[in-house]
């Protein structure tokens, strides 16, 4: 299943933002939110102070438990989420993105922005019944969040790191033996 560009998108972000709370916290000073918005290619406004930084903080346990939560569970939380910020669907273009889809207005607050996008990614998922591309980290000591797009469903590690790491000890375990 190919999503639609801006679905995919979404999750890569959500998944990144979910991941930076793990340790080390790779979301801690209005530099990394701003590298964050960028680097997701958010629009609307961004106003770069600690409020921001600490609103954006908090919807990361939210996004994971709604990004590893079961078909079902997802819905409700979709719902909530929707409701919760007034969301409006509506197509937009701007920059060089095609035609795609807002919820929201660009002067939402960019936590409430995050989490209205996350949703409407999280509504193809769950229409498409592929809550499967969405998982842990398959390392031992690690609780990453995967995101996995490929076409074989074969991606099992939230990093190229932990993927390494793996094969390591595979390789070790393999000589020891």
């Amino acid at each position: 299943m190919v999503f639609a560009p801006d679905t995919a998108e979404a999750l890569e972000a959500a998944v990144i933002l979910a991941n930076s709370a793990l340790e080390p916290d790779t979301l801690t000073t209005v530099e990394d939110l701003s590298a964050f918005y960028e680097g997701q290619g958010y629009s609307g406004s961004h106003r770069g102070d600690r409020a921001e930084l600490d609103a954006v903080r908090a919807v990361r346990a939210r996004l994971r438990v709604l990004l590893l939560a079961d078909r079902d569970a997802a819905v409700g939380q979709v719902n909530e989420i929707l409701a919760g910020a007034s969301a409006v669907p509506r197509l937009v273009r701007h920059d060089k993105l095609d035609w795609h889809i807002h919820a929201v207005d660009d002067d939402a607050p960019l936590a409430e922005r995050v989490l209205v996008e996350t949703a409407m990614a999280m509504i193809d998922v769950v229409r498409a019944d592929e809550m499967g591309r969405l998982g842990v980290c398959a390392a031992d000591d690690c609780d990453g969040l995967v995101l996995d797009l490929s076409r074989n469903r074969s991606r099992r590690y939230c990093s190229t790191t932990c993927g390494n790491r793996e094969a390591v000890a595979a390789y070790r375990a393999r000589q020891k033996a």
